[in-house]
């Protein structure tokens, strides 16, 4: 009997042996895999969307307000910086990407970073690749930064800096936060009535473009528009800033893939060439109607292009981007030189008119386009071209409605409460002695 027990457990030995492998293999493809070359590269990307910023938003801005006003946009550009981050840390990151049910915002469950570790992870778009949580919190992070900078540019030269950042305070934690969980996440009211957004064409710019649109009106026009010369300062720092936007721009766009991987070359290589088109596009149609192309006319259509390229990036092939590239200067061209000039209001710096028009042909470009015939990425099934653009322009109208909304209502509360424009002497003195205490430039 013990020689039978003796065979007996060998054979169960020798069995549980051979099932290893099997058994090893299993859980390893069960358990998620973390890429050091994703992880890295991820890193990368955050680190060149917060270029974006700090300082490329920061001097092509600078460069298009008068002398006396670039230390404002300075500053603006670095306090958003700085309070967007703690604020994500604090509150945002949970609004947008807390894990709750709502298909509006994110909850609670991840304020002040509750339960992240350096072992939490983010998942992907392929099924058991992630990537640390903190890379990922780190890379949304960015584009906060960025969306409330881009605000800016639209009530330049006149509104005071604490109004700002109050305004910016109350508008990312009502506005951006709460859009950026129904458009990317998986809970999230647009994610799942189908709209594509790779890298923030709804998130980031239709969101900043109206915000920006309904402060102008609000604020009213700078004094002496139309009568002063307001020339750009310098042509120079704009294009080294709209440079800096455009290498940026990878990492918003490739890096939204949230991996190294071969699908990260599509939206790499669509920065490139709707990029390239839409400069061509504009210098065309500023050749054709004033008789000359202007070096503001190329960055303005270096960034219309990115901009446009933005939400359709990851769906588009390289030659659907560049016809989205070339169609969307004339458009943005038409709103910032005739439309705001029929309707009076004064969109300093045109974030209106080439983020939030950009983005609005961008989405509807991503359904238009997308689809295989251009070599696009096609559609869920039973979804095709008209259905898909159908849904975009879904998205595009709750993003409008939604941002619309609260704009307009935190405008109105920061103006109860600090007021929104300076003084009329301090706006003719220039911001930068007024509001910092400082010159740009010494003689």
């Amino acid at each position: 009997m013990a020689n039978i027990k003796h065979i007996l457990g060998l054979a169960a030995l020798t069995a549980t042996a051979a099932a290893l492998p099997a058994l090893a293999q299993e859980v390893a493809e069960a358990a998620p895999i973390m890429d050091k070359g994703d992880t890295a590269w991820m890193m990368t990307a955050t680190i060149l969307v917060l270029f974006m910023t700090m300082p490329g938003i920061a001097l092509f801005y600078g460069g298009l307000v008068r002398q006396k006003n670039m230390l404002s946009v300075l500053m603006q550009s670095t306090l958003i910086a700085g309070m967007m981050m703690v604020i994500w840390v604090f509150w945002g990151y949970s609004f947008a990407f807390g894990g709750g049910s709502s298909p509006f915002w994110g909850g609670f469950g991840k304020l002040f970073l509750s339960g992240v570790t350096v072992d939490s992870t983010a998942a992907t778009f392929t099924d058991g690749v992630v990537i640390p949580e903190y890379v990922f919190i780190a890379f949304q992070m960015t584009f906060a930064v960025i969306t409330p900078a881009l605000i800016v540019g639209a009530f330049a030269e006149r509104m005071k800096f604490s109004a700002v950042l109050l305004f910016v305070g109350l508008w990312t934690t009502f506005c951006y936060f709460p859009i950026a969980h129904m458009v990317w996440d998986g809970a999230g009211l647009l994610y799942n009535l189908g709209a594509l957004d790779f890298a923030g064409g709804t998130v980031v710019h239709i969101n900043a473009g109206i915000a920006a649109l309904i402060g102008a009106i609000l604020i009213g026009p700078r004094i002496g528009l139309g009568k002063e010369n307001m020339a750009p300062h310098s042509m120079t720092l704009t294009m080294v800033g709209a440079s800096m936007l455009w290498i940026g721009w990878f990492g918003f766009n490739a890096g939204s893939n949230l991996e190294a991987n071969a699908f990260t070359g599509l939206p790499f290589i669509n920065t490139f060439v709707a990029t390239a088109a839409a400069i061509l596009s504009w210098s065309a149609v500023e050749g054709l109607t004033r008789g000359k192309a202007s070096m503001l006319g190329a960055a303005s259509g270096m960034v219309a292009g990115l901009v446009a390229i933005t939400p359709a990036c990851g769906q588009l092939g390289p030659v659907g981007a560049i016809i989205l590239g070339f169609v969307v200067s004339p458009i943005c061209y038409f709103f910032v030189s005739t439309v705001k000039t029929k309707f009076g209001y004064d969109d300093s710096l045109d974030v209106f008119g080439v983020h939030g028009v950009g983005g609005i042909v961008g989405a509807l470009g991503t359904g238009l386009l997308g689809g295989e015939a251009l070599g696009g990425q096609g559609f869920a099934e039973g979804v095709g071209t008209i259905g898909q653009t159908i849904i975009q322009a879904e998205a595009v109208l709750v993003t409008i409605v939604w941002c619309g909304v609260v704009s307009l209502i935190a405008y109105k509360i920061v103006d109860m409460i600090v007021g929104l424009r300076v003084d009329a002497d301090s706006e003719r003195q220039g911001l930068d002695l007024t509001s910092h205490g400082e010159a740009a430039y010494h003689s």
